[in-house]
C-alpha cells in the first residue's frame, strides 16, 4: 500500500518537474500557515489542512512559490504535513522544486533536512515520524536531480515546536520539515 503511495508521488514530482521547466522564474512566497484552519486531522482533501491567505498555495502564484530568478536560496524554507502524514502536499511540491534548483546549480551548496511532528504521539513515534518526513523531502529533492551528498536528515520529533498551544493551528504549525542551510 505504501509502495503505490510512494510510486504515485514519483509520477507526480516527475510531472511537475516537467512542467516546472517550462515555467517562468519570479514571485517568492513566505511560507506562512496564516488562514489555515484544520477543524480536525488533515486529511489532504482540498479544503482541509490547505494555506490560504496570503500563503503557498493561494491564488495562481503558488505554482512559483519560493523560487528565486538570481540564484539565491529559496526564501521558503519550511513545507508542511497533514496529521500523522509524510507524504508531500502538493502546494509544495513548487517549493521543493525551487530547492532542488538551487541545489543543483550549486554542488558546494549542503542543506540539512529537519523533520518536525505536532506533540501528540509517543516520543519515540514522533522521531520516526520526522524522519519519514525529512527523507519524503530528500527523495523528492534527489528525484529532481539533488546529489545525495548535499542532503543531511534530521528528526527533532516534537522537541522543537515553532509554536506552542494545544490546537489545530499549533499542531498545523509544527508538523513540517525546514530547509537549514
Amino acid at each position: 500500500m505504501q509502495f503505490k503511495s510512494h510510486a504515485r508521488s514519483l509520477a507526480l514530482a516527475l510531472s511537475l518537474a516537467l512542467v516546472a521547466g517550462c515555467s517562468s522564474t519570479g514571485g517568492t512566497q513566505d511560507g506562512s500557515m496564516e488562514g489555515t484552519r484544520n477543524g480536525g486531522a488533515g486529511t489532504g482533501v482540498a479544503g482541509s489542512g490547505q494555506v490560504s491567505g496570503t500563503g503557498v498555495g493561494s491564488g495562481t502564484n503558488g505554482d512559483r512559490a519560493g523560487q528565486q530568478a538570481d540564484g539565491r536560496i529559496p526564501e521558503v524554507r519550511t513545507i508542511y504535513f497533514d496529521f500523522d502524514r509524510d507524504n508531500i502536499r502538493s502546494e509544495f511540491e513548487s517549493v521543493l522544486v525551487a530547492h532542488a534548483r538551487y541545489l543543483r546549480s550549486n554542488g558546494n551548496a549542503r542543506v540539512a533536512l529537519q523533520g518536525h511532528t505536532d506533540e501528540r504521539g509517543t516520543r519515540e513515534y514522533n522521531m520516526a515520524l520526522g524522519e519519514r518526513r525529512a527523507n519524503a523531502v530528500k527523495r523528492f529533492l534527489e528525484v529532481q536531480g539533488v546529489s545525495p551528498s548535499q542532503l543531511e536528515i534530521v528528526s527533532y520529533g516534537e522537541e522543537r515546536p515553532a509554536v506552542r498551544g494545544n490546537n489545530d493551528d499549533a499542531y498545523a504549525q509544527n508538523r513540517r520539515v525546514v530547509f537549514a542551510y
